[in-house]
């Protein structure tokens, strides 16, 4: 950062929003095609129906709720990074920020996608919502279903505005740089802010106001869909651990997916490289290993619960998992999430970009075979031997789970080509005394 001033900052992120080069078009030639596959996946089984997804007894949730909690978990650590250390002035927030507040908003409209799915019939999904209507029939306010409707559209909203929010500052400093109809379009977006004293005051009260807002829900969303699964007498699910254990596994596999996202973007725009600095990398590395350790310690947990509550359901499903037939998923779970971390306690490795990238991938992969272990092996093995059963994978949910990532990242790469990935303001609250005045 020492060889940076602000002036060079606005040149950087003014760069990366140039129109597209072929890189960024092949890549995006590559992810709209991931999602023309997921579209046409989902409306084969509009017209023949879940038969033609894994869904079956005793397994009636299969992929697309797996999905739903891990897109939902990979956007919770948008807002702890933009909320939560922000609060705490955590000084290497300020370069990745930004990109991960756009993959909170993402993830959440990618999440709020599964449901839909799931439900077979999608044209129906407005049964969800309670609202007046003539039938006079209302939502059941009991199901945890109905819960995610609340948690989530709150969640959306505040993350939206917290993300808009965080534009405006950004969005003046790319208006002062832009020509022709750019900087008319950036003028409408960034409201009239001129950086004055009394705009400035007003900003960061109201910044302060919505990290403190926001800071909850890092804990009360993804607690909210561990509800979905502890609120339930199903061997595996009906415990009181469900709701920290859930989150910490949301904050490791957003942390990784920061990563996942970061490093590529670092290496696509070479300006970028003094401003997302390693060190910001390594701390992240140091949030993935201290969570990871979180997350491990709860697997002990829920085995140890198991034997000792004496409960031979749940001491039959818990042996189930690591020695069942589905037991591949168990132990690709257990090498991704507790072993592959743990080199990060070695500061070569936390500082080695091609190890970060690496083990972000495995952590992310690891995370949705957690989602699945849960949500596959407790219903595949309940009560009754004689409705056990297992799952079968089947094309049209393959397809629709690539089909998400194409989704998810389609609106992350306009993000990038449309808005500044780094905060400008910010990243120039952190420079050196002698360059905040240079050009």
């Amino acid at each position: 950062m020492s060889q940076i001033s602000y002036g060079t900052i606005n040149d950087r992120v003014v760069q990366s929003m140039e129109p597209p080069g072929r890189p960024w078009l092949v890549s995006m030639v590559l992810v709209l095609s991931a999602l023309s596959m997921g579209v046409f996946a989902w409306s084969y089984q509009l017209r023949q129906g879940l038969e033609y997804s894994g869904i079956s007894h005793p397994i009636a949730w299969g992929v697309y709720i797996t999905n739903f909690v891990f897109w939902i978990g990979i956007g919770h650590a948008g807002t702890l990074i933009s909320a939560v250390l922000y609060l705490v002035r955590a000084p290497f927030r300020n370069s990745i920020y930004r990109a991960s507040e756009a993959m909170t908003v993402f993830a959440v409209m990618t999440a709020g996608l599964f449901p839909v799915i799931h439900l077979g019939r999608a044209w129906f999904a407005y049964w969800l919502l309670p609202y007046p209507n003539q039938r006079e029939l209302w939502v059941n306010f009991k199901s945890p279903l109905l819960w995610d409707v609340f948690a989530i559209s709150t969640y959306m909203s505040v993350s939206i505005a917290f993300f808009i929010l965080g534009l405006i500052p950004d969005l003046a400093a790319i208006r002062d740089e832009s020509k022709g109809p750019k900087r008319f379009f950036y003028k409408m977006a960034s409201l009239g802010f001129r950086g004055t004293n009394h705009q400035w005051l007003h900003y960061m009260r109201g910044y302060l106001l919505f990290a403190a807002i926001a800071t909850p829900l890092v804990f009360s969303v993804h607690s909210i869909v561990s509800w979905d699964f502890a609120m339930a007498s199903v061997p595996g699910w009906h415990s009181t651990i469900f709701a920290p254990y859930f989150v910490a596994g949301a904050i490791f596999s957003g942390c990784a997916m920061v990563l996942t996202i970061m490093i590529p973007l670092r290496k696509a725009f070479p300006g970028f490289s003094e401003i997302i600095q390693v060190k910001h990398l390594e701390s992240m590395g140091k949030m993935i290993v201290f969570t990871s350790l979180i997350v491990t310690y709860s697997y002990a947990v829920e085995f140890f619960i198991a034997y000792y509550s004496g409960a031979r359901y749940e001491r039959a499903l818990f042996w189930f998992r690591p020695f069942g037939e589905m037991r591949v998923f168990f132990w690709l779970m257990i090498f991704c999430n507790c072993l592959v971390p743990l080199p990060l306690f070695i500061k070569k490795f936390r500082t080695s970009i091609p190890a970060l990238f690496i083990i972000s991938i495995l952590v992310n992969v690891g995370m949705w075979l957690e989602r699945f272990n849960i949500v596959g092996t407790s219903l595949a093995h309940e009560y009754d031997p004689f409705a056990w059963g297992s799952y079968q994978f089947e094309w049209v949910e393959i397809w629709i789970t690539i089909g998400s990532f194409g989704w998810f990242f389609m609106w992350f790469f306009i993000f990038v080509k449309i808005m500044p990935s780094i905060a400008v303001a910010e990243m120039k609250e952190t420079l050196p005394p002698p360059f905040r005045n240079k050009r």
